[in-house]
């Protein structure tokens, strides 16, 4: 599930287990490193490529996975 992959790469970069997925990234103490790092692991272990823009208007847990799981619905053969 795409929400579980997410929250263990929050959980990692954030060097934390109790995130939840309605939790807030920037609430979190989330800031422009972090959000770097989460990038490029939803690159190299979700296989997408996640804009800024979009980390900004979907900062939970819950609102990034829904979105990831809507562009590979979209790029689906």
């Amino acid at each position: 599930m795409t929400a579980d992959r997410v929250r263990a790469i929050w959980c990692r970069e954030f060097r934390r287990d109790d995130i939840r997925a309605d939790d807030d990234f920037f609430a979190l103490g989330g800031q422009s490193l972090v959000m770097v790092r989460i990038q490029g692991a939803y690159i190299e272990e979700l296989g997408v490529e996640v804009p800024m823009d979009q980390m900004f208007l979907n900062p939970t847990v819950a609102s990034i996975s829904a979105y990831i799981e809507s562009q590979a619905a979209t790029t689906a053969p």
